[in-house]
């Protein structure tokens, strides 16, 4: 199988949350290799809009009627996405440094890769049927 197919049956077989912490780390590292480029560089601008976008499917993820996240977390991710926006354009105007908007994304890939954590341990244990082959990776 070729890595093209195997990366997209991976993506169509990942969670929600794995899903997410893909795209964070993705957008994560546009933000890193945009730090300390200048201000005016299409990498900065690109990074920041890219960055701005995910944080506002978030927000309206969480607005939605029958979002399954408590309320008071919907409610920080919705705020979370407002100071995004907010500060995005302090960073594209010159006024504050792009390292802001790398640890709040860090942060929540902290707390993706927890509850990834969270969900395996929790899971129940099942013996797949032995087929008498020996698989290893």
């Amino acid at each position: 199988m070729s890595l093209k197919a195997y990366q997209t049956t991976q993506k169509a077989n990942e969670s929600s949350s794995q899903t997410e912490y893909r795209l964070f780390t993705e957008v994560t590292r546009a933000l890193m290799e945009a730090k300390g480029l200048a201000k005016l560089d299409k990498k900065v601008h690109d990074a920041l809009h890219w960055n701005r976008q995910l944080w506002s499917t978030l927000a309206t993820d969480c607005a939605v009627e029958g979002n399954m996240l408590p309320k008071q977390l919907r409610a920080s991710i919705i705020s979370l996405s407002i100071w995004v926006g907010k500060y995005s354009s302090q960073v594209a105007r010159g006024e504050e440094d792009i390292q802001s908007l790398i640890d709040i994304n860090k942060n929540i890939m902290e707390g993706l890769s927890a509850q990834a954590q969270n969900n395996v341990t929790e899971a129940p244990t099942e013996t797949p049927p032995s087929s008498g082959h020996n698989y290893s990776v």
